[in-house]
């Protein structure tokens, strides 16, 4: 079966009802889109868990995990700069530590990821901004 993505009301609620954001891949680099992205989402109220296995230290003024089975709280969307290739890889990583949706960025497919994450009960968002769905869903809506 193909795989389609949720509703732009589904996103809506997911990300209404999201607090903490892992984001793999998430760069050091100012100039780097996975900062913009997140510095947004952080802009927006939520809180970014950077994962970079590269960067000791804080990334947006939170600690920089290694791994995602190094958080020590609970995801609600594990949302992934990589490339396709490692994406199935951080899905099986985001199913084991009971993330409830797994993000991949624009012009990321990983039909195994998308697998993965229907296994596990995930929700699986595959290339989509995270940024502008949120700013297209969340326009004067409350986050809860």
């Amino acid at each position: 079966m193909a795989f389609e993505n949720p509703s732009r009301e589904q996103i809506g609620d997911i990300l209404a009802s999201a607090g903490n954001i892992a984001v793999v891949g998430l760069s050091d680099k100012s100039d780097r889109t996975s900062y913009m992205v997140a510095y947004a989402m952080q802009s927006r109220g939520y809180r970014i868990i950077p994962v970079n296995p590269t960067v000791d230290g804080e990334i947006l003024g939170e600690k920089c995990y290694h791994s995602l089975a190094e958080i020590p709280e609970p995801v609600d969307i594990v949302n992934v700069f990589r490339r396709r290739e490692y994406c199935a890889g951080v899905a099986q990583e985001a199913a084991d530590i009971g993330a409830n949706v797994l993000w991949l960025q624009q012009g990321i497919v990983s039909q195994e990821a998308a697998d993965i994450a229907a296994r596990h009960g995930m929700v699986a968002i595959m290339d989509r901004c995270i940024k502008v769905e949120e700013a297209i869903t969340m326009h004067g809506r409350s986050r809860g």
